[in-house]
Formats: C-alpha cells, structure tokens, sequence
C-alpha cells in the first residue's frame, strides 16, 4: 500500500491497527488473483462493443417517450442489443420493472397456467420471490397458489450441488410440471453460487429428461463474471436487475427478461396486460443512460468482483468463515460472511455505510423490510437507491448471522469500504 494512502487513512477514518495490517497483506495476496478476471471483462466488453454496432445504435436511440410510448425506437433497440449479448431470441428491457424480483416473477407468472406446477431445483429460493410463488406464511396477495400453480422445491445436497437423480425422478412422476427454476446466486442461502458449466449439466439432465419444460435462470448478480451466459448454455427464459451487474451502476432502475421468444413476449403481458405486452411502455427519456450503463456493465461488475475477493481474503485473514473463498472461482459479485454474533453483523453494515460516498454519516439499524421474512439491516449509501452494484452489505437478522457484501463501482472505493467495516467490527469486545 502506498505511505500516502495509508497515511489518509489512519487520519480521516480512525481505523483499527490489526485491521490495517490484515489489509497490506489481503492486498498483496489477492494481486495475482486478478489477471483471469482481466481477461474475462475484455472478453465481455468486446461482446457488448459487437452488438452495439452490429445494431447500429446511434443518438437517435437516446429517446425521451411520454404516454404510451408506441414505436419508441431506443427502446426496441435495446431489447435486441440485450438479445444479441446473450445469444436469445428476444429481449424485455423496461424502466417499468421495480426490482429484480419484479422481472423475475414476470417471466415466471406469464409463462405457467392454472393447473401447472414450478419446480425449484436450486434450493428455496430468494426470499422476496417466496410470496410470488405462494411460498410465504403471507396470504391472500394474490400468489400463485391462489391461482392454481403449486410450487415444488429441491433442496441441494449437503455439497451444495444439484440433486441429479431426484429432479429427474420428480420431472417422470409429474407431468404437470411447466417451468423450473434456477437461482444463479446464493442469495440469502449458505452455499456458492453456480457456475455456468454448473447449469448446463443440470439443463442437460433436465432436458433428457422432458423437453417440454421451460427453463428458467435468475440470474441476478451473475452478469458479465464468466465469458458465458445461461442463455448459451440452455436456458430457456432469463431475467435480472439493471440495479445489479448489467445496469453499470448508471442506470437509475429497471430489469430485463431475455430468451426464446415465445416466453419473453408471455413475460410482457404480465408486465403490462394480455394483447399490448412490449408495444407500450414511454422511457422517459431514460434510454441514454440504460445504453451507457449496459456499455460500462462489464468493467464495473469486474470492480465488484474484485472488491468482492478482497474482502473474502481479509476477513479469513481476520478469522471469519466466508463464501466463496478468496481464491474460488467467481460466478456472481455476492461475498458472504460468517459473524455467529448479530453484533458483529451490524457494526461491519454501519462500518461499510461509513465507507460510502453518500449518507455515510447514517446509523444502519435492522428493520421489517418488505418481502422478507426476518428483520433485515442493509447498508447502501448509493447514488442510485437500493443499487447493489454499488457497494452494499445486507443479511437478515438469524443465525448464522451472515452479511452479503456486494458492489463496488471501483475497486479502491470498494475495499476501503470493507476496511472500515472489519475495522469496526474489530473495535467490538
């Protein structure tokens, strides 16, 4: 670390000595780690360069719509931008989306019918996708289940990996079973995310099995981190947040549904109604900013992926469980940490929200968000709210007591931020 650097940070930020140290060294170890995930962002920046001008994007695509937004020709060019970068047929890409759990249930909702049944191969899933499918103790919202379409979760082994024999058993025994669904990212699950190559075996398994099905991947946080997308790989129908990866921390909202076309334009009529789908929908004005954050998405998702190893490597130089290691192979920005004590899980929170740009003099105290089953503390002083490709730390208040630190528009903003919070958490007896 450079004298001067390290000298600001011992006179503005009150840091913890031993958190200092475990720093010099967490950045000399993680050096090396680097150059592969290098090579991946030039891999997807070039890929994101090709479709941009292979659609011939121009300013003219940087529309400003009202009303209905009919024939918005930014708009419709981005869904096929969105298409050519992840090797689908078609695209959704809407400022009308509100949350990744938004476009998600979209294209789940829009593709299955009274009388079929989901299947969660994954795992439960995310917990604010719980009361979409009918899996929350809330009721009378207007679930799934309330509409005739159950949900069946397979909970993975003790490995973490998919349960090949008994997703296949379950696919034989129950025709009834429309759609399966795949979560990319660990979520609020102790497990590591999956890997792309990790996907393709479980679609081929599934696909041996019943062709029929429709394969759904959430793929939030897992944009741009591997040269590859679920898409290419098989899966059917594909979703996510432009607060997340793709969004490159300039796009203000919004998320995006990619696949075989049958299944994006059923996604649409949930979106807005039966009949009108994508054809409606004003921007606002918001499409240059949709376009420069999906230019700038593979480079900032890399920050992100490196903030995310840093912090592995310096919390298990400091003593704490994490996952995925500092030196596994990444598959999404998320970095999970182990406190056991929610003391310590609160103060590392406020220690990332100290580290923030914006209302870092804010305390972070758990509340009872909305979609979530227990009181949850998060930390995001970002300049767009709720953006998670922004540096943030969240977890919900139950043991094991994990944060899920994520985010990070550059890599020097990013790992002082978890400098100040492993300091605080350091400062606890």
């Amino acid at each position: 670390m450079l004298k001067i650097t390290e000298e600001f940070l011992i006179n503005n930020y009150n840091l913890n000595e031993e958190a200092l140290t475990l720093y010099k060294q967490a950045i000399k170890d993680t050096e090396n780690i680097f150059s592969e995930y290098d090579e991946i962002r030039e891999f997807n920046q070039l890929k994101v360069l090709k479709a941009f001008q292979d659609e011939r994007i121009s300013d003219s695509h940087f529309t400003n719509t009202t009303g209905y937004g009919i024939d918005d020709l930014g708009r419709d060019a981005l869904d096929r931008v969105y298409a050519r970068i992840f090797r689908a047929e078609a695209g959704l890409v809407r400022p009308h989306f509100v949350s990744g759990t938004h476009a998600i249930g979209a294209a789940i909702i829009g593709n299955v019918r009274p009388g079929d049944k989901i299947l969660c191969v994954s795992g439960m899933p995310y917990d604010t996708l719980l009361g979409v499918l009918g899996l929350s103790d809330k009721k009378n919202m207007g679930s799934l289940d309330e509409y005739g379409v159950l949900t069946e979760v397979i909970e993975l082994d003790k490995q973490g990996k998919f349960k090949f024999d008994e997703i296949k058993n379950t696919l034989v025994a129950d025709s009834s079973i429309k759609l399966i669904h795949i979560q990319r990212s660990t979520g609020y699950a102790s497990r590591k995310s999956f890997l792309v190559s990790e996907i393709e075996e479980v679609i081929k398994q599934i696909k041996k099995v019943r062709q029929d099905v429709i394969i759904f991947v959430d793929n939030c946080y897992g944009e741009f981190i591997e040269n590859i997308e679920p898409t290419e790989v098989g899966a059917d129908l594909m979703a996510g947040s432009l607060m997340k990866n793709i969004g490159g921390g300039i796009a203000p909202g919004g998320g995006y549904v990619v696949g075989k076309k049958e299944y994006v334009d059923q996604a649409s009529y949930r979106l807005t109604v039966p009949g009108i789908g994508g054809e409606y929908g004003a921007t606002y004005g918001l499409m240059r900013s949709f376009y420069q954050g999906l230019f700038s998405a593979p480079h900032v998702a890399m920050e992100a992926v490196k903030t995310a190893i840093f912090c592995a490597r310096i919390m298990e130089l400091a003593g704490f469980k994490g996952f995925p290691a500092s030196t596994d192979k990444r598959t999404d920005i998320i970095q999970a940490i182990e406190f056991g004590n929610p003391k310590k899980l609160i103060q590392f929170c406020n220690g990332i929200q100290a580290g923030s740009p914006i209302d870092a003099f804010a305390t972070c105290e758990p509340w009872a968000m909305p979609g979530y089953d227990s009181e949850i503390i998060m930390a995001a002083g970002a300049f767009i709210s709720g953006s998670t490709i922004e540096l943030s730390a969240d977890g919900p208040i139950r043991e094991p007591y994990i944060a899920y630190i994520q985010g990070g528009l550059n890599f020097d903003h990013g790992k002082i931020g978890v400098l100040i919070g492993l300091s605080k958490v350091l400062d606890i007896k």
